[in-house]
């Protein structure tokens, strides 16, 4: 089985690829970390708008890395709780 695992609860973006058999395929990561530290914290909208701009750009750098076209992913794993609620339903 290989999975496309998604995390986007706060102020990172995160795609991984992991295969039973292979292990871990590919790991992609954005952090928001530079982006909030102006404002002393994360700002929830300001994340989410972050979350829509790099989590697509991820996924299919994800896919390329683990060399994995979409068609092999058997199933999807996302971050279902705790975090910020725009930020929750972007990567679900």
């Amino acid at each position: 089985m290989r999975v496309i695992g998604i995390e986007s609860s706060c102020d990172e973006t995160g795609v991984a690829v992991y295969d039973d058999e292979f292990g871990l395929l590919s790991n992609q990561l954005h952090s928001q970390v530079a982006m909030h530290q102006a404002y002393g914290g994360v700002v929830p909208e300001l994340a989410s708008r972050d979350h829509i701009r790099r989590l697509l750009p991820l996924v299919r750098a994800a896919l390329a890395e683990a060399r994995s076209p979409p068609d092999r992913i058997d199933g999807i794993a996302y971050t279902a709780g705790p975090g910020l609620i725009g930020a929750l339903l972007l990567g679900a």
